[in-house]
């Protein structure tokens, strides 16, 4: 995608899954890359696979200093961020909200809101400077219903929709894009972190059918930084085929 050659572009939560995907993929198209998160090993190991120049950073995108402090610093080469994708974010059990976990809340909450919010506060003004950029976050079919244990995940990703379109209205008066791309069920590491590590019930959320993979969502995020200036995607939708709505699947 000539679009995107030469570009740079930051993803958080870039060591796996959907973040690990869009890595490829913007580079396959030619893109520079910052890549963040918390497993430097991870990444390390991401950088290895691809062709194209990538600044690397180890940072937990709740530490709002850290995050402020590791944008100041990138040098010259990846300091002009062309396109921004939020896609760090993790959900944590499917306990009632009044037996739930307040440590897993917390996380949620730091990390899918504060940290989008950390990162893009440290991000957009060099856009709105420059008179060009894309935003691309990375939400769910959580932010448009709430399903059954879900709680408060879903207000998290609730809050990212409300985000995205308070950007887009904030930027309207820029060249700056806004979208949002909500997957359904996407098998990734989501359900073994949601899960604690419990691998077994991980498994059992994507057994039966055919679930989306990092891959599906990364072609959307970089189809939408990949059109023409005067084209904004606000929001794009995916499910797998056997998915109907956030809490109704078909399985064999």
């Amino acid at each position: 995608m000539t679009a995107l050659k030469d570009s740079c572009v930051l993803i958080t939560g870039a060591s796996s899954g959907i973040g690990a995907a869009c890595a490829r993929k913007f580079a396959a198209a030619g893109a520079r890359l910052v890549l963040i998160a918390r497993r430097m090993d991870r990444l390390e190991r991401l950088a290895a696979e691809i062709d194209t120049p990538a600044r690397l950073i180890q940072l937990d995108i709740r530490k709002r200093d850290e995050v402020s402090d590791a944008i100041k610093a990138l040098p010259d080469a990846f300091r002009e961020i062309d396109v921004l994708v939020n896609n760090a974010g993790l959900g944590r059990g499917l306990d009632k909200l009044h037996e739930g976990d307040i440590d897993g809340w917390e996380e949620m909450i730091d990390t899918n809101v504060k940290g989008l919010l950390y990162v893009s506060r440290a991000v957009i003004p060099g856009m709105v400077t420059r008179g060009r950029g894309q935003i691309v976050n990375v939400g769910s079919i959580a932010g448009h219903e709430v399903y059954p244990g879900g709680n408060v995940y879903c207000a998290t990703k609730h809050a990212v929709n409300a985000l995205t379109k308070g950007m887009r209205l904030d930027l309207v008066d820029t060249p700056i894009r806004v979208g949002t791309v909500d997957p359904g069920l996407v098998e990734t590491e989501f359900s073994d972190v949601r899960f604690h590590g419990d691998t077994e019930r991980a498994k059992s959320v994507y057994k039966g059918y055919h679930p989306l993979t990092g891959d599906d969502v990364a072609e959307a995020v970089v189809w939408i930084a990949a059109r023409p200036p005067h084209v904004q995607i606000a929001e794009v939708i995916i499910f797998p085929t056997a998915q109907a709505s956030a809490a109704v699947v078909h399985k064999e």
